[in-house]
């Protein structure tokens, strides 16, 4: 069987991309006119002009509770020169929203007047002090809206406010520019649809499709329809069948899902080179290096990469654009700010990367830490408070360098997170929770690398909280010798959150028999490691060298993982038959467990943060009954002195 691949021979930058899509399919007229109830028009765009039918108000409405008089009788009227009215004659009580009676054209408050009654007539009257002049406390016909008046131009889009004045303006049907109709066809054998998996479960080499249904999602977002086909396995054929229909129908824009790069089963540019003409296959940006633009019927087609964050980010740059301009919408504005990354930031020459972040404004500073960068890593997104778009002549972002960072969320909420940076632990997960279970507006946000990286981001000024357990070799203890080496002139507190087994992370029933850190160097075994700086990390070197073993004997020494339960996965996947880590990652991946050592593991908080209301929050979270409760669930924590302060440095 012959091999075909798809090379990419002329990848274009991400500018390039764009202006070919827009300038193969301008806006004008692509959609068609429908003509919809206003109640349902929210969120629609105005295909005409819409002029008002009545004025609004259409009559005289008193603007105050009150009386009504014709302006011209209160002329005069002062302290010394009081006026008296007789109501129903020359005022009327009216309240507001009344209509204003016949030869009225002001309105006197309620609380300017005061009433009294002639003995002699039986009538009751009031008496004024100042007058008014016309028009005053009044709304005029058409004061708001004046019939024939223009009240939105076409391509206006319908807020809930803009409601409101169309019903007021006696407008009950609008034309509106259709919703553009996207048919999404995903694709792959290896791919299954979540009701079947609900039905017959997941094999080993299945993936759950979740892509075709987070952009049909993207697309009601934007203003348009997502049509989703059932998946079709990797055959050209049923493939070209499904997409020629949908361009034959009444689709507007066609999405095939997967097979865009360059491996033998990938059929996307084939299927839209047959049906049309590929436009742009390969785009210098990572993710989302293998999309493809085409043009099929004279409708856009589209091959979307089958990596989810490599989905959204193709979206996101040449989708939503796309969109807009059919829907005569404006890109809306990013909110852009300055940042500083935790770390430095190494990129590829030649490839713009967009490169996902959590944020968190540490004094004031909006600290960047930056997330797994895998396109396949969707938590990637949901985790993100923003991106760096990291250009493409830039070998990356060096150590304390402000670059800039699109928001994906508010700044407020950016500025109400707690920045944890260090060491991984399950519990910080807990506290997360809980602390968003106390308040909404406050959230933490943890990056994982390592005590001495907790420890380094402290000295710089770039997280609140640094998470810790580096054993003192010399006398066993935790934590303080480190702090007094590399942090002598800082003023910090050190708060102990658990003691933790540490121990060996093995596969169910233990089938290599492993017995302790000694069998590390037999051959036949596979380790995977924590990075270097992390306390798990010193913690096996000590144990080593305890034992007279090096690096060099342990095979996979050089494997690293960031944390716990990356650790822990490598294991049950067979990727390792063995790893250092704690015993709540084994017990909640139901893997075995060799205990090696109970640590401290502590939480390092500077001074100048201890006081403040969202540290507050944090350690009333920690030494609530909640937490401890939730923390020795997991198993493998003490909790005996959680929540106190164990050593402090003054600087």
């Amino acid at each position: 069987m012959t091999d075909h691949r798809n090379i990419y021979l002329k990848m274009k930058p991400l500018t390039e991309a764009r202006r070919i899509l827009m300038d193969a399919f301008p806006a004008q007229d692509r959609l068609a006119v429908e003509t919809v109830d206003v109640i349902h028009a929210v969120g629609r765009v105005l295909a005409e002009p819409v002029f008002a039918q009545m004025s609004s108000p259409n009559f005289h409405a008193a603007a105050m509770d009150g009386i009504a008089v014709a302006a011209e009788s209160t002329f005069g009227a002062g302290e010394a020169t009081p006026k008296t009215l007789a109501v129903g004659q020359d005022a009327f009580y009216v309240n507001t929203g009344h209509v204003m009676p016949p030869d009225t054209n002001a309105v006197i408050m309620i609380e300017n007047v005061r009433e009294t009654a002639d003995s002699q007539t039986n009538t009751r009257q009031v008496t004024i002090e100042a007058p008014v002049f016309p028009w005053q406390n009044v709304r005029r016909i058409g004061e708001d809206i004046v019939a024939t008046e223009l009240v939105y131009p076409r391509n206006q889009k319908i807020s809930p406010y803009d409601l409101g004045a169309l019903i007021s303006a006696g407008i009950f049907k609008v034309a509106v520019w259709k919703k553009p109709l996207f048919f999404i066809q995903p694709t792959g054998s290896e791919i299954v649809d979540h009701q079947d998996v609900k039905t017959h479960g997941l094999i080993p080499g299945q993936v759950i499709d979740s892509n075709s249904h987070m952009l049909g999602k993207l697309v009601e977002s934007c203003g348009g329809r997502a049509v989703r086909n059932v998946v079709i396995k990797d055959d050209l054929e049923q493939i070209t069948i499904a997409i020629r229909t949908a361009a034959e129908g009444d689709s507007d824009i066609l999405f095939i899902l997967g097979g865009s790069s360059a491996g033998s089963m990938d059929f996307s540019r084939q299927v839209i080179a047959d049906l049309g003409e590929v436009l742009v296959h390969g785009v210098t940006m990572m993710p989302g290096k293998p999309v493809i633009i085409g043009k099929i019927g004279g409708k856009p087609a589209f091959g979307i990469p089958g990596y989810p964050v490599s989905a959204i980010i193709v979206f996101d740059q040449m989708i939503r654009p796309l969109i807009n301009a059919m829907l005569h919408q404006p890109d809306p504005p990013e909110q852009v700010i300055q940042v500083m990354p935790s770390k430095k930031i190494p990129s590829k020459l030649g490839v713009e990367e967009f490169l996902r972040v959590k944020l968190g404004a540490v004094g004031d500073t909006i600290v960047a830490t930056p997330l797994p960068r895998g396109a396949g890593c969707i938590t990637s997104f949901t985790e993100a408070d923003g991106i760096i778009r990291i250009p493409n002549h830039i070998e990356g972002i060096p150590d304390n360098q402000p670059t800039s960072a699109t928001l994906l969320r508010p700044l407020h909420e950016i500025q109400n997170t707690i920045v944890a940076v260090g060491s991984h632990d399950n519990t910080l997960d807990v506290l997360a929770d809980l602390i968003r279970a106390r308040t909404s507006r406050v959230s933490i946000s943890s990056s994982h690398v390592g005590s001495m990286g907790g420890l380094m981001a402290i000295k710089k000024g770039l997280c609140h909280v640094a998470g810790t357990h580096l054993l003192n070799p010399d006398d066993g203890s935790y934590n303080i010798s480190y702090l007094k080496k590399y942090l002598p002139d800082t003023p910090i507190r050190l708060v102990h959150l658990v003691q933790r087994d540490q121990g060996l992370i093995i596969r169910p029933g233990n089938p290599k028999h492993i017995q302790g850190i000694e069998d590390l160097a037999r051959k036949d075994l596979t380790f995977i490691n924590r990075q270097s700086g992390s306390g798990t990390r010193i913690l096996l070197d000590f144990k080593l060298d305890q034992l007279g073993l090096l690096n060099s004997d342990i095979t996979g020494y050089e494997n690293e993982e960031f944390t716990h339960m990356a650790v822990a996965v490598a294991v049950l996947s067979g990727a390792a038959d063995s790893g250092l880590g704690i015993y709540a990652a084994a017990k909640a991946l139901n893997l075995d467990f060799i205990p090696v050592v109970t640590e401290s593991y502590d939480l390092v908080i500077p001074e100048e943060y201890f006081e403040t209301e969202k540290i507050r929050l944090l350690l009333s979270v920690i030494r609530s009954d909640a937490f401890i409760s939730r923390v020795e669930q997991l198993g493998g924590y003490h909790t005996h002195h959680t929540g106190e302060v164990i050593w402090s440095n003054q600087g």
